[in-house]
């Protein structure tokens, strides 16, 4: 099978990459500014998804079967939702099935619970743009799957892990939320249910999240104990005593895929107590 896989120097992306070419796909993974590692059968391709005229050139030359797009940046709406529409045009094209990552930013956390039948009520520039791609996207290529997901975590390497150690550290001042929640994923959970709905005929607005809900205070309790930092270094307060805007308690209710999905999709409590020696301090 060959793969493009749009965004694939980001957490998400590198581990698209790596299941790919572990299974012998032929992947063209896309980078903005540097590129990932070296991978066989992995060709590493420069591409800025703002640009139509590069995304189609990419893409059409690399006739993909599959065309997953993990590429967004969050204060950019050129690259989340018009890179959108310029990917999905470019798969749609060339006949290649289109994954689309979209997030839990389309909702506003008035429900709390969000099931895949939910209309996005966005409250944030960014939540605006990822709702605007899944309307792109489901009108330019009605068998594409939407996938939305969480806070994605990894093995310390993911956003997330990275300001707990910084803030755990000293290096860094900032707050960890204990009333904004959400159901954090893990990164190879997350990527193999991306390739297993890939390389499914399900189609439309899947939800792809773990099943403990957190707040971003709990989260870094976990990755602390886990990583063997000073959990009473963690800073807390709340979201809601700020001037900063975004969803509070967003919590995706996932049953309906998880139902046709071999890939199980651990909570954050079961997948942050498995212990990293690596990641100390």
């Amino acid at each position: 099978m060959r793969v493009v896989i749009v965004g694939g120097s980001g957490l998400l992306g590198r581990e698209l990459v790596r299941r790919c070419s572990a299974a012998g796909e032929e992947v063209a993974a896309t980078y903005l500014t540097r590129p990932g590692a070296a991978t066989a059968g992995v060709e590493w391709v420069p591409l800025d998804v703002r640009r139509p005229d590069d995304v189609d050139a990419r893409i059409s030359a690399f006739k993909p079967d599959v065309v997953i797009n993990a590429a967004y940046r969050q204060a950019d709406w050129a690259t989340t939702a018009t890179g959108a529409v310029n990917v999905a045009l470019a798969a749609s094209a060339s006949g290649g099935r289109l994954v689309h990552v979209s997030s839990d930013a389309v909702f506003s956390g008035a429900a709390i619970h969000y099931d895949e039948t939910c209309a996005p009520d966005p409250i944030t520039p960014y939540g605006a743009a990822k709702a605007a791609a899944e309307t792109a996207v489901s009108a330019i290529a009605p068998g594409a799957v939407i996938a939305r997901t969480s806070l994605i975590i990894g093995a310390g390497d993911s956003a997330h892990e990275t300001l707990v150690h910084a803030l755990a550290t000293g290096r860094k001042q900032g707050t960890l939320f204990t009333d904004d929640v959400r159901c954090p994923v893990h990164v190879t959970d997350l990527a193999a249910a991306l390739l297993e709905l890939a390389a499914s005929d399900h189609h439309g607005i899947h939800h792809v999240a773990g099943p403990d809900a957190l707040s971003r205070y709990e989260l870094g309790l976990l990755i602390a104990h886990r990583d063997g930092l000073d959990p009473s270094r963690l800073p807390k307060g709340r979201r809601a005593d700020t001037t900063s805007p975004a969803p509070l308690d967003v919590r995706l209710t996932c049953h309906t895929t998880q139902q046709h999905l071999h890939t199980k999709l651990r909570g954050a409590r079961r997948f942050l107590g498995e212990v990293h020696p690596g990641r100390r301090g």
